[in-house]
């Protein structure tokens, strides 16, 4: 790095000039890649999407679109002589058809209501699979409605009456599509069969269902349905082994909430679903928490090896993601083969190769190839190197520390980019779910307050994933031994002399939310907080969320009737009055997960108490509206965030 370089942090106008890989496969005759970058257009406020070609020989890539529209989810033919995808370049999104000899693409579907999901080619190549709405015109919401469902809105899909998905096939040479599924309830995922005569697919939101959970379905070509996997648990990814049985990513109903998924496989001619990760300590699935738009990072895929004898996929272990291969048959058996202090998302994989993208604290998103067993490792895009190489980036420490109980907690510390002396004014970053957790993997945020002179600490507290069941299972103790684990992380930071006493602040989204607001109705020692999109009180939560009437059951023991004084006590709500803290509340208006009223709440409390409070409300904002909501969202999020800890924590 040249001297003149040596003190260009990261900062707020960066991330609009950051590029990030959406997903990636590998072309059927193995040597090349089709993949999707997405990038904001900072004077338009606008993010596109664009479909890039790299050749395996020559490692050289060359753009397949335009770059002013969302092109998205590129599916290769089975003969590899084009490429399907969706794309918004319409008034609706629709599925078109790039032939890679030449020329543009064409449109394949023509829906008044667009195309939600897609596309999946037949074995055969003669047909697609997709998802979209009803052709019901949406109701008008200036007018009255009526509202009959358990779960009658949900996050980022709004109105379900409005938001349910049908599974459709269309044929490749042309005409009008079939909708094979007619059900009221949100189908996503089809998978054909290996014989090219069924669709496997994920059902949720059934209309007399009061939970989220996915129901696993096949469907024939004549619109035929039969149920799989139906009230036995929540699945999270699933595909087709070559030998027609099922294997998915789940994990049953009765389950103490926090518990990890496993690997599950099931013949589809009958029979109960077999468990193929039992005596795995940490869970399948990828729960740390990016700050990115990119949903790629928390993408659970199943890779099964064409013999049928193995499935690759990602599994959480502590603060990273790594790729394992499971045994399908015989007792259970696996390894890991792509590993290292990074997170490794698995997209694609044929009989010589696995194709991966990685994220560090330090980079967003790149793409690698391995052999499958993991070794000859090559890196194979190169998309923010010239911008991270121009800016001075912090390094991070990982601390381990014991909690009040004398359980062993894993941290980190981000130290500021700007080469300042320790100790450190210090933002703790508190993580969502409660069920996800903090590691090696890229955050924004992260980078954007480094940048600008703080240090980051941040901790998987009880109720993190990665650590086994008994450390991720928190059932009625949300602000107990979380609370603890926290303290004991910002004492150890401060024992050793990184963080500075008198210069703490606080921040966190969703569950981290919950947590700043509850650390600062127990403590007064942070001069700055900021609750995002939070959980206030598990009362209201119960009845107005998405997800109330389960999550808050499975998280608490029960329902408010049934343990009110559990809703109470854990509720930062009740300890609200106790708050001196300057606090600034991030609130998505279309959050329909912790919504608008859980930070009104606060704020009103807050308010009356003389407490210093602010709201920035976000117009549209869903739950992760901070994170891939439309960008003047993001910029707002951004600079709000640091402004505020700029005026009460930094001197």
């Amino acid at each position: 790095m040249s001297n003149a370089n040596k003190h260009i942090v990261i900062a707020p106008p960066d991330l609009f000039r950051l590029k990030f890989l959406e997903g990636a496969q590998l072309s059927p005759d193995g040597r090349q890649v089709v993949y999707t970058i997405s990038h904001v257009n900072a004077e338009q406020e606008k993010e596109f999407v664009t479909l890039w070609l790299l050749s395996l020989e020559s490692g050289e890539s060359r753009q397949l679109t335009s770059g002013q529209s969302r092109d998205t989810n590129p599916q290769w033919s089975p003969d590899g002589k084009q490429v399907a995808f969706l794309s918004n370049r319409g008034a609706k999104p629709q599925l078109y058809l790039l032939p890679l000899e030449g020329g543009e693409p064409r449109p394949l579907t023509a829906l008044e209501q667009g195309v939600g999901s897609g596309p999946a080619w037949s074995p055969d190549g003669t047909h697609i699979a997709f998802t979209a709405k009803p052709e019901t015109p949406p109701h008008d919401p200036q007018r009255p409605y009526r509202v009959t469902r358990h779960i009658y809105r949900f996050d980022e899909m709004g109105y379900l009456e409005d938001g349910t998905q049908d599974i459709y096939v269309i044929p490749v040479a042309g005409g009008e599509p079939t909708r094979l599924t007619e059900d009221e309830s949100s189908n996503s995922t089809p998978l054909w069969s290996p014989d090219g005569k069924e669709l496997l697919f994920m059902a949720t939101m059934t209309p007399g269902g009061f939970r989220s959970h996915a129901s696993l379905k096949v469907v024939n070509l004549e619109g035929q349905v039969r149920d799989l996997v139906t009230e036995w648990g929540f699945a999270e990814a699933v595909a087709w082994a070559p030998d027609g049985r099922v294997i998915f990513v789940g994990l049953p109903f009765g389950r103490p909430g926090g518990t990890q998924n496993d690997l599950w496989v099931i013949d589809p001619k009958g029979g109960a679903p077999d468990c193929r990760s039992e005596s795995l300590k940490v869970g399948l699935g990828g729960y740390l928490q990016p700050d990115m738009p990119p949903r790629i990072m928390r993408t659970v895929k199943l890779l099964p090896t064409s013999d049928g004898q193995f499935v690759y996929t990602l599994v959480q272990e502590g603060g990273t993601i790594h790729i394992y291969r499971f045994a399908l048959n015989g007792p259970e058996q696996w390894e890991a083969v792509v590993t290292g202090e990074r997170s490794c998302v698995p997209v694609d994989m044929n009989e010589q190769y696995l194709l991966y993208i990685v994220s560090t604290l330090n980079d967003p998103t790149t793409l690698f190839i391995a052999e499958r067993d993991g070794s000859k490792e090559r890196q194979l895009t190169h998309l923010n190197e010239e911008l991270l190489a121009a800016r001075q980036l912090p390094t991070t420490e990982r601390l381990l520390f014991h909690s009040s109980d004398g359980a062993q907690v894993e941290g980190w510390l981000m130290k500021p980019a700007t080469g300042k002396a320790a100790p450190y004014a210090t933002i703790v970053a508190l993580h969502g779910g409660p069920h996800g957790g903090w590691g090696n993997i890229f955050s924004f945020d992260f980078q954007m307050l480094a940048g600008a002179g703080y240090a980051l600490l941040f901790i998987n507290q009880r109720g993190s994933t990665g650590y086994g069941d008994d450390f991720s299972t928190i059932v009625g103790g949300w602000g107990q031994l979380d609370y603890d684990d926290i303290i004991a992380g910002v004492d150890y930071a401060i024992e050793k002399g990184l963080a500075d006493s008198k210069r703490l602040g606080c921040y966190g989204m969703s569950a981290g939310g919950f947590m700043t607001a509850w650390l600062i109705g127990q403590s007064d020692r942070f001069k700055a907080a900021v609750p995002e999109n939070p959980v206030i009180s598990w009362n209201s939560f119960y009845t107005v969320s998405d997800i109330g009437p389960r999550f808050a059951v499975e998280e608490l023991g029960g329902t408010p009737e049934e343990i009110p004084e559990v809703y109470q006590r854990c509720s930062p709500l009740t300890y609200a009055q106790r708050c001196k803290t300057p606090t600034l509340l991030i609130q998505g208006e279309e959050d329909h997960r912790c919504p608008p009223e859980q930070s009104e709440q606060f704020y009103r409390v807050l308010k009356r108490q003389g407490c210093t409070v602010e709201m920035l409300r976000l117009p549209g904002g869903s739950h992760l509206g901070t994170i891939r909501g439309a960008p003047i969202l993001r910029r707002a999020h951004n600079e709000a965030l640091l402004a505020w800890f700029n005026r009460y924590v930094k001197e």
